[in-house]
């Protein structure tokens, strides 16, 4: 059987009758790409969409995650105080509270927290990060600066 990574691992879980004994082979054939989208014509719903996923790639880089987004405010890291609004201005670059990012992080996770809940090692689905991990692993994620 053949299609994407992802959904391979959720039929693998809902589908067969004995997942353990099906492998997903780590060789991968295509590229198939998944992400959040939005309607055409909606800028400023698009902007915050890709800057909370920004966002929460950052926050995972950073080392902030939903055990410590709390402690982090206190950080005198100048990237953590921007990204949890400590420093004033991206909010409202967004038409945002300044701790939007601190409140999602506090409330659904980094993104490899979110990964690892919903598809990874956390989840009925097992799906490794592979390049869903961040560059510093090997994999291909990386946030722009909020900036």
């Amino acid at each position: 059987m053949t299609t994407d990574a992802s959904q391979l691992a959720a039929l693998r879980v809902s589908a067969l009758r004995e997942p353990a004994a099906h492998v997903i082979l780590p060789e991968r054939i295509s590229k198939e790409p998944l992400g959040p989208m939005v309607r055409h014509g909606d800028e400023e719903w698009r902007d915050i969409v890709a800057w909370t996923l920004a966002a929460m790639v950052e926050a995972e880089e950073l080392g902030v995650g939903r055990a410590n987004v709390e402690q982090m405010r206190g950080a005198q890291d100048p990237n953590v105080m921007r990204l949890l609004g400590v420093t004033p201005g991206f909010g409202k670059a967004l038409a945002l509270p300044e701790d939007w990012a601190y409140q999602v992080i506090r409330q659904v996770g980094n993104y490899g927290e979110v990964f690892d809940r919903t598809l990874g090692k956390g989840s009925p689905i097992g799906l490794e990060r592979g390049l869903n991990d961040l560059w510093t692993r090997g994999g291909l994620m990386y946030a722009l600066p909020l900036r």
